[in-house]
């Protein structure tokens, strides 16, 4: 039992590093890591697997930014069971995708990480390491500027 709860919980968040890595710049990678993985079922599977993520991806990018945290949160749910369905026949796998997981984490913070900012005096700089929602009016006066 102790398994099965390892692979449901390997497949939660896989299933949630896949979805946020979809929609950057970094998704070659990642989509082989996911090849590679499914490979274990065979060529024809694999295809199989792969058209279904392929084919979310093109619904998450091709989303309107409006909707986008919602088809993300349906495309979580449906590839975790994808994910789980696999590990199920494959429970060897889950290892691996632990490692795509982990990696995705830290490409994640290695990115925070190297955010910098020089040489700006009199502008202004905003970085967000996730979501950010500004309340209220954000004005910007250039200098020398009217009001």
């Amino acid at each position: 039992m102790a398994d099965a709860m390892d692979i449901m919980q390997v497949a939660t968040s896989g299933a949630a590093a896949v979805v946020a890595e979809m929609a950057k710049a970094t998704w070659e990678p990642c989509r082989r890591a996911i090849a590679r993985l499914f490979g274990r079922g065979g060529q024809e599977a694999a295809e199989r697997d792969l058209q279904v993520v392929d084919e979310a991806r093109a619904r998450l990018t091709q989303s309107a930014e409006s909707e986008r945290e919602s088809v993300a949160e349906e495309l979580r749910q449906a590839l975790f069971i994808q994910l789980a369905a696999f590990l199920q026949k494959y429970p060897e796998a889950a290892e691996e995708l632990q490692q795509l997981v982990d990696g995705s984490d830290s490409a994640d913070e290695a990115m925070r990480s190297r955010t910098s900012v020089h040489h700006n005096t009199n502008s202004q700089v905003v970085i967000s390491g996730g979501s950010l929602h500004a309340g209220g009016d954000i004005a910007y006066r250039a200098p020398g500027g009217a009001a």
